[in-house]
């Protein structure tokens, strides 16, 4: 089982001074989440971020600056099976939840900086045809992009639409693998909400075979 690299920080949530320390021009700036194929955990569902910001860099957790609505929105959908807090850090526990229910997350490009829009279409389309690679190699149910904007520039597809994508359209796909584009969860997408995102989640969890939690609401 991978054992996740801690927070440089002791803990706490970076200020405002620390965090343009964590701009990086490596491709490491943020570990990745993937079952344990060891353990027979099976990668059912990849989530691929476009690439991580300086507070997701500095705790070492994925979509972890306050505010994102990724975790609760996966929650909403059954995809935790608690309430994440990711802003000072993945919980052990909550990691080890998404490994046993088959969900992976990654990033289009691992470097951090403090806008997406800092990177560049070189950047992008190289990372576009990584990920294919890593999709052939890994051989997820379901891979889910999170944003149409860099999923358009990684592979050329300026007409593609949210939801399910083609594989004939995006060059060497692996056929048996689905590729989702589901919105950006970041507070600055004003056109997705909790509720609409975890709809989403749902449907891309079913598609995948990831067993999800009861929503809260179907407790008794």
């Amino acid at each position: 089982m991978s054992t996740r690299r801690s927070s440089p920080l002791a803990d706490r949530r970076p200020t405002r001074t620390d965090l343009p320390t964590f701009a990086t021009l490596s491709q490491d700036a943020l570990q990745d989440v993937l079952p344990d194929p060891t353990r027979g955990q099976v990668l059912r569902l990849l989530i691929v971020g476009i690439n991580p910001g300086l507070w997701t860099a500095a705790v070492n957790a994925p979509f972890a600056r306050p505010g994102n609505r990724f975790w609760p929105s996966l929650h909403r959908a059954g995809l935790t099976a608690r309430p994440v807090d990711a802003s000072r850090g993945l919980q052990e526990e909550d990691e080890e939840n998404l490994r046993e229910r088959g969900i992976g997350i990654t990033n289009l490009v691992g470097r951090a900086t403090a806008r997406a829009d800092e990177l560049t279409r070189a950047e992008l389309q190289s990372a576009g045809e990584e990920l294919v690679r890593r999709a052939d190699a890994l051989r997820p149910a379901v891979v889910a992009i999170a944003g149409i904007t860099a999923f358009r520039t990684a592979f050329d597809a300026r007409r593609a639409q949210l939801g399910i994508q083609d594989p004939a359209t995006v060059r060497r796909w692996p056929g048996d693998v689905t590729l989702w584009v589901v919105p950006q969860p970041s507070g600055l997408n004003a056109h997705a909400t909790v509720e609409t995102l975890a709809r989403t989640w749902s449907e891309v969890a079913a598609d995948a075979g990831v067993p999800t939690s009861r929503p809260p609401s179907e407790q008794g």
